[in-house]
Order: structure tokens, then sequence, then C-alpha cells
């Protein structure tokens, strides 16, 4: 399989943000093992902060009211977002960060009465965070101009493109370029990238909740391919290289950010910090969940608050 790229983010902004109300006495952008602990043995997502306060913030005060974080995740998108069905353990770049966010705002992720996960589907994520369904959300979540009309974003903390996975044997498709009337692709409702086939290749598409039904979908040969981010993708392929793999080159840059409640600027504006100050621990996640698979990957800015 080739080696896969994430486009290459800009360097890490070291100044400029607006000054933050948050304080706290903990190490939310802490390496794995800065609390004095080893590194084998602290989470990768450093110490859990305390005395945290983000003045002004809806969210922070729905969270201290209610004494627990819920986070909207994925849980089907293998090296990102996955529950293994056998151990019950959430996995994945994506989860990390969120766990991250949890440590920060000084709530244990290890702790299952603090830190409380919902799997969203790509099409109800707006509404849930609309509804105060979950305090944020992390998962694959691209920042869009049409999803800012509902919803704000933090970050991005990770940028990537759209691509295509295809049967090992299959030759034909090569790209984007290289799909047909006669292709079918198969992706997820609601998403950016089956808008995006949508728009720019005849292909016919089908859409499901999930990219994994996609996928057996493909392995089935009910459909030609699946198209969604490449970071996704690669999972799909690296847990089944002999019969899938990634086709072309990426045709998009998706970048994913934070789904938080709209106008929570004092929220945004603490996560935003956290990921700035934290590269050491944004490595440590990513060299964790996606280091082995043969990807590079830089950490990007985040956007200006507004």
């Amino acid at each position: 399989m080739r080696k896969t790229r994430f486009l290459a983010g800009a360097s890490i902004i070291a100044a400029g943000l607006l000054a933050l109300t948050a304080c706290n006495s903990g190490t939310p952008g802490a390496a794995p093992g800065s609390d004095g602990g080893s590194a084998s043995d602290a989470p990768v997502y450093g110490a859990v902060a305390t005395d945290v306060k983000i003045d002004g913030s809806p969210t922070f005060e729905k969270i201290t009211s209610a004494g627990k974080i819920v986070v909207g995740v994925k849980e089907d998108q293998p090296g990102l977002g996955y529950l293994d069905p056998v151990t019950g353990e959430r996995k994945g770049f994506d989860v990390d960060v969120a766990r991250w966010i949890a440590a920060s705002l000084g709530y244990d992720p290890a702790d299952t009465s603090k830190v409380e996960y919902k799997a969203i589907a790509s099409a109800n994520r707006e509404q849930a965070i609309i509804n105060g369904d979950i305090d944020y959300y992390v998962g694959t979540y691209s920042i869009t101009d049409k999803r800012k009309d509902q919803i704000s974003f933090a970050g991005p903390y990770f940028v990537t493109g759209q691509g295509l996975l295809v049967a090992a044997d299959n030759d034909t498709i090569t790209g984007k370029d290289s799909l047909t009337a006669e292709t079918t692709v198969c992706s997820v409702t609601g998403s950016t990238p089956i808008q995006r086939i949508r728009e720019q290749t005849p292909a016919k598409v089908v859409e499901f909740d999930t990219y994994s039904q996609c996928v057996e979908k493909l392995k089935n040969g009910e459909v030609d391919a699946v198209t969604t981010d490449e970071a996704i993708l690669l999972g799909y392929a690296a847990q089944d290289p002999d019969n899938l793999k990634i086709a072309g080159e990426p045709f998009s840059e998706e970048r994913y950010g934070v789904g938080i409640a709209k106008g929570d600027t004092a929220f945004q504006e603490f996560v935003n910090t956290m990921f700035t100050d934290g590269g050491s621990t944004w490595e440590a996640i990513f060299e964790k969940n996606l280091g082995a698979s043969g990807v590079k990957g830089e950490q990007p800015a985040v956007d200006p608050v507004s």
C-alpha cells in the first residue's frame, strides 16, 4: 500500500489569540508523563486540569451544572473514532482529542461518570449540538461555511483530503477523474464527501448512515468505491490490505474541527488555546493512533475566533 499523506497544515501559531478568561492550575497542554509520572504510564492526553474557569461560556456552565461532559463521537472509523465490539474500548485519534479536551476542562476521561460518549450519525451532528444533547463533537467533522450558519467550530485540529477506497484488484478506478456514470460510489448521508461526488462526477451515489456499511457493500461487490476523507479510508485499508486499497490522490482539503454551540466564543478560545499550546500532546496522540500506518501528519494552525 502506498504511503498516504495528509495535506500539510500551517505551523502552529505562537500568539495572537484573543485573551482567555479561562485559567487552571492543571497542565492541559502537557505531554504524557510531564506530571511527574513516566510517559509509558501516563495517558496520552496528559494530566487532568484543576480549578478550571471559563467565564462567559454557556457550554462550560452547562457542563459544570451537570457535573459531567457529554461528547459526540464516531465509533466505526478505525484509527480515528472506533468502538471495539469485543472489549468495548473506544480508540482513535479523534477519541483521544475528545479526551484531551475533557482533561483540559478538569474532567477525567477514564471516569465514565464524568465523561460520556454518544455516537452521532453525520447527518445529525448539527442538531445534536443545537439541542444540547452533547457538549461538543469530535469526529472527522469538516469545517464548512454552511455548518457555521448553525454551529461554531474550534480548531482545526487536523487537515486531510477526500479520497477513494476500492477493491485491491480494481485497476479501473485511479482517482476522481476516472469515475464514470457506470461507477457506483458509496458514502454517508449528510457528509461533505457525498456532496462533492454528486457535484463533481457523473458517478451513481449510494448512501448509508455509517462508513462501515459502505465498506461492507464494497467488500460484497455491491458498490465500486467508498469515498470520504483519506484519513478514514486508510484505517479500513490497513485493517484489510489484501482486499482494500486507496485509489489515486486526495482531491480536496478537509479541515476537522470541534463542533460546539454557535457563538460560544469563550469555549472556542479555550479549546483553540489548548491546541496551540499543546503541540507535544497533539504529536503524541497522532503517533499513538496513526503513526504506525506510515502516515505523515502536521498539526495545523487554528482559525481566528470570530
